[in-house]
């Protein structure tokens, strides 16, 4: 990924602020965080205006965002199952998986986030649009990433929960059902990327305790039998070039 490819998905996911939480809209530009006032006895009383802590408030939720509104849920969930499925225990560990999960969703994240990026921050930062003009045109391009990887029977369920009225289209659901309904099927998608994965490792092992079994070894475990050759197939597999390439494949942008 290049470098201007992560500036913009770095701006992106500034934007990303002001677009997912309305709660932003109520910070006006001009208005200043802290204000003082003279007290008596020549004291100053200083007062944080609630605005910027609404503004504050709102940005908490970002990680949220991150986590159940892009890529990263499946990602993550595989290279965990990966993990499981070679029995190497805490090897890669987890700040790994995480770390590598997190730059893989700006990578795949990156179009989407250019997107918000070209109609919704950069028109706001130079005063030609209001913030919540910015806020209704950067959730397009979100919405139209997370409705691309949904299933319908899982969007309809929560539609059907939600007790939403009839919409004109997909592009009108509203943010309250489109979230839960992407994070299901990120969820199943991964566990099936996850069974997949799984095989290969599974076949080693039941062979491995099968030749264990009928030379009698049985108090040797076969999982630590088996770990190198494991490893060794994944390796000479170019095993982590291929994951990485058909779960990047498996989005659709």
């Amino acid at each position: 990924m290049s470098v201007s490819n992560v500036g913009c998905g770095l701006r992106g996911l500034i934007a990303l602020t002001l677009v997912l939480f309305p709660l932003a809209a109520l910070a006006a530009p001009g208005i200043p965080a802290f204000s003082s006032t003279p007290g008596a006895g020549g004291a100053t009383n200083y007062t944080f205006s609630i605005e910027a802590l609404l503004l504050l408030t709102a940005l908490t939720f970002l990680p949220a965002a991150l986590l159940m509104m892009t890529s990263f849920t499946r990602i993550v969930i595989v290279l965990s199952l990966l993990r499981q499925a070679m029995g190497t225990m805490q090897a890669p560990p987890n700040q790994v998986i995480v770390g590598l999960s997190l730059f893989l969703t700006f990578f795949i994240m990156a179009p989407v986030f250019d997107k918000i990026y070209e109609t919704a921050w950069k028109p706001y930062s130079d005063n030609q649009i209001s913030l919540v003009v910015a806020a209704d045109r950067g959730v397009q391009p979100l919405k139209s990433f997370m409705l691309k990887q949904t299933r319908q029977e899982d969007l309809a369920l929560f539609i059907r929960l939600a007790k939403v009225p009839p919409l004109a289209g997909p592009e009108d659901t509203p943010l309250k059902v489109l979230v839960p309904a992407f994070v299901i099927s990120e969820l199943k998608t991964a566990f099936q990327i996850g069974f997949i994965v799984f095989i290969p490792f599974l076949i080693i092992d039941m062979v491995v305790a099968s030749v264990l079994m009928s030379m009698g070894m049985m108090m040797l475990s076969p999982m630590l039998v088996s770990l190198p050759f494991k490893i060794m197939l994944f390796v000479l597999a170019d095993g982590w070039g291929l994951l990485i390439s058909s779960l990047v494949q498996t989005f659709q942008i």
